[in-house]
C-alpha cells in the first residue's frame, strides 16, 4: 500500500521560488569587481534567472545540455545557476585556479556548449580558446564594461534584456542531472561529479538542519568558499531556501576585504578553507579589530589547525564549526558541533573535540574498513579507510571515468584514513595517499602539521614521507615561516617532544619560502613530494 501524499518533485528551482515568494525582499549583496557593493533581492534574482532561462533557450540550450561558468561569487553567478538548472540544463562550474590545459580538458570532457565568464578571466579563455568546445560565450558585464577583446561574446546584461518573457521551470524528473563539478585530479585526470536536482535539494536541507550547518532565516551568510569549489558547500541552495541574507565577496578574499564585509553587513555565519582564516586572523590582530556580529565560522577543505580554533573562540568569541566532505559528497559529510554529553565539559576537552571532523548528519552514513575491506570497530582508536554513502553521495563519475566506485553495499571510498568513536564522531588521521608508513605502522601527517602550526612563527606546514632503507618511509616536516619570523629545527623538535610518539618525530626539517597550494587552497603534496623526495634518493645521498 502506498501513502496518499502529494508528489512534490525535489527540484532546485523550487528553492529560489520559495525564496522569492516567502523571503522576496531579503537582500543579496555582492562586491563587484570594481570594489563597489551591489544590492538586490531574492525576488529580483528569481525574475532575472527566469529571463536567463529564456536567453539560454534562445541559444538552443535545453534539458541535459551543459552550461559552464568561470566566475566569482556574485548575484549574477547565482542567476546563472538557477536559470540554467530551472530548465533542466546542467550548470558546470570551472575552477579558474586550475592549469589552463586542465581547464580546457575539463570543458571538453563535460561537453559544455556555453561559457558564462567574469571579465577577469577573458585573457585566460582567449589564450586557450582553440582548445575549448564552447559554441557561445557570455561575459558577465553591462555594455560599458565589456572588454575590447571579447571572444565574439554576448554582453550579459544586453543578453538578458533581449530575452523573451519568463519561462516555465521544472517539469522534469527530480533525479535529472542538475550540476557538474570536477575533482581536483591530483592523482590523474579530473573526474566529473554529476549532481541531481534531488541530491542538491536534500543536501541543501542538510545544510539547514541542526546536525548540518544550521542556516536559518535569522542568518546573514558570507560564503567565502567559491561557488566553483564543491557547490560553495551547498550555501547557494541553503540560503535562499532558509531565507538567509546572502553576502557575496566577489574576487577580493584578502583579510581586509573579508573583514569589511563581515562588519558592514553584520555577517553571522561564514565559511571557507583554513588558509583564508589564517589571513583574516592575522589582519584582525594587526589592526586590533573585533568581530561583534559574527557567531559561527565553518571551516573545511583541510584539517582545522588548533591555532585557528583557539584564535576565533578564545580571542574573538566566535564558534568554529569543523566540517568534512568532498566533491563526491556534495560536499557535507560530517559536521563537528558539540554533543549534549560535552555541553558542560571543561574548555580544553571541548577544544580537543572540536578538532575532530564530527558526526554525519541525517542523510549520510559512514563505514570504516581495513585494507581487505573488513569492517572495523567504532572505538575511537582503530584506524581504517573511511567509506560513505547517502542521499547526496556520488554513485559514479561522468562518462564512466573510474569505473565502479562503490563497494557491494553501495559505499564510496573517500580516500581518507580515519577513526570513529562510539558516539559516531569521526576524525581524519590522514589521506590514504598522504599517510606515512614507517616500519609497517602509520604516522599521521595531519597531526604533525597541526602541531607545527602551534609555533607562532609557522605560516604553513606539510609532513611527507621520504624513502628510508630500513623503515620504508620516514617523516620530513616542511615549514613555511611567517614573513619576518625565525623558526629553527630545535624549536620544532621541542614543540613536538612529548606530544607524539618518539618514532613519529620527523627525521628532518626543511624550511621553504612558500609551500605550494593546489587549485582549492590545499597543500599540493603531489608537487611537494616530487620536489622534496628527490633530495632523499640514494643518488642524492651519495652526492
Amino acid at each position: 500500500m502506498l501513502g496518499l501524499m502529494q508528489d512534490w518533485p525535489l527540484t532546485v528551482d523550487r528553492m529560489i521560488d520559495h525564496a522569492a515568494t516567502v523571503h522576496g525582499a531579503r537582500e543579496v549583496v555582492t562586491r563587484r569587481l570594481d570594489g563597489s557593493l551591489h544590492r538586490t533581492t531574492y525576488r529580483d534574482i528569481r525574475d532575472r534567472a527566469q529571463r536567463l532561462s529564456a536567453a539560454l533557450q534562445g541559444l538552443g540550450i535545453g534539458v541535459g545540455d551543459r552550461v559552464s561558468t568561470l566566475a566569482w561569487n556574485s548575484e549574477r553567478h547565482v542567476e546563472c545557476w538557477f536559470g540554467t538548472m530551472g530548465i533542466g540544463a546542467v550548470l558546470h562550474t570551472l575552477n579558474p585556479r586550475l592549469h589552463p590545459a586542465q581547464l580546457a580538458w575539463i570543458a571538453r570532457d563535460a561537453g559544455s556548449r556555453v561559457l558564462v565568464l567574469d571579465t577577469t578571466f577573458v585573457p585566460l579563455v582567449e589564450a586557450i580558446r582553440e582548445h575549448l568546445p564552447f559554441e557561445h560565450y557570455v561575459i558577465i558585464a553591462d555594455a560599458a564594461d565589456m572588454p575590447a577583446k571579447s571572444l565574439g561574446a554576448l554582453c550579459y546584461e544586453d543578453w538578458l534584456a533581449a530575452a523573451s518573457g519568463p519561462v516555465r521551470w521544472g517539469g522534469f524528473d527530480e533525479r535529472s542531472a542538475c550540476g557538474l563539478c570536477y575533482t581536483s585530479g591530483t592523482t590523474g585526470d579530473p573526474k566529473g561529479v554529476l549532481y541531481s536536482h534531488r541530491s542538491n535539494v536534500l543536501h541543501g536541507m542538510i545544510g539547514m538542519s541542526g546536525g548540518g550547518i544550521g542556516v536559518s532565516a535569522q542568518d546573514t551568510v558570507l560564503p567565502v568558499v567559491p561557488m566553483f569549489h564543491a557547490n560553495a558547500w551547498g550555501l547557494v541552495f541553503s540560503c535562499p531556501a532558509a531565507g538567509a541574507k546572502l553576502v557575496m565577496p566577489g574576487a577580493r578574499l584578502d583579510g581586509a576585504s573579508v573583514y569589511e564585509l563581515l562588519d558592514r553587513e553584520r555577517v553571522t555565519l561564514t565559511a571557507a578553507v583554513p588558509t583564508v582564516w589564517l589571513a583574516l586572523l592575522q589582519y584582525l590582530r594587526q589592526e586590533q579589530l573585533k568581530l561583534p556580529w559574527l557567531r559561527r565560522v565553518v571551516i573545511g577543505g583541510a584539517a582545522l589547525p588548533e591555532t585557528i580554533l583557539r584564535g576565533f573562540e578564545d580571542e574573538f568569541g566566535v564558534e568554529v564549526i569543523h566540517a568534512w566532505g568532498m566533491t563526491e559528497t556534495s560536499p557535507i559529510g560530517t559536521v563537528c558541533t558539540l554533543p549534549a554529553a560535552l555541553a558542560e565539559a571543561d574548555h580544553e576537552r571541548q577544544i580537543a573535540y572540536r578538532l575532530k571532523q564530527g558526526r554525519p548528519p541525517f542523510g549520510v552514513e559512514l563505514k570504516l574498513v581495513d585494507e581487505a575491506g573488513a569492517e572495523l570497530p567504532w572505538d575511537g582508536e582503530t584506524q581504517g579507510r573511511l567509506l560513505v554513502r547517502g542521499a547526496a553521495v556520488a554513485s559514479g563519475y561522468l562518462n564512466g571515468a573510474g569505473g565502479q566506485i562503490l563497494d557491494a553495499d553501495g559505499f564510496f571510498d573517500s580516500g581518507d584514513v580515519a577513526t570513529i568513536d562510539p558516539h559516531g564522531t569521526m576524525q581524519i588521521t590522514d589521506r590514504a595517499k598522504d599517510v606515512i608508513k614507517s616500519g609497517g605502522e602509520w604516522i599521521s601527517s595531519i597531526e604533525l602539521e597541526n602541531l607545527a602550526l602551534l609555533h607562532p612563527g609557522v605560516a604553513n606546514a606539510a609532513a611527507i614521507g621520504v624513502p628510508d632503507p630500513k623503515w620504508d618511509e620516514r617523516p620530513v616536516l616542511v615549514i613555511e615561516p611567517r614573513p619576518g619570523a625565525t623558526v629553527t629545527a630545535d624549536e620544532l623538535r621541542a614543540l613536538l617532544d612529548g606530544r607524539v610518539a618518539r618514532w613519529w618525530m620527523p627525521d628532518d626539517y626543511l624550511f621553504v619560502e612558500t609551500i605550494p597550494l593546489g587549485a582549492t587552497g590545499k597543500v599540493n603534496k603531489l608537487l611537494l613530494r616530487e620536489q622534496i623526495r628527490a633530495r632523499y634518493t640514494p643518488a642524492a645521498a651519495a652526492e
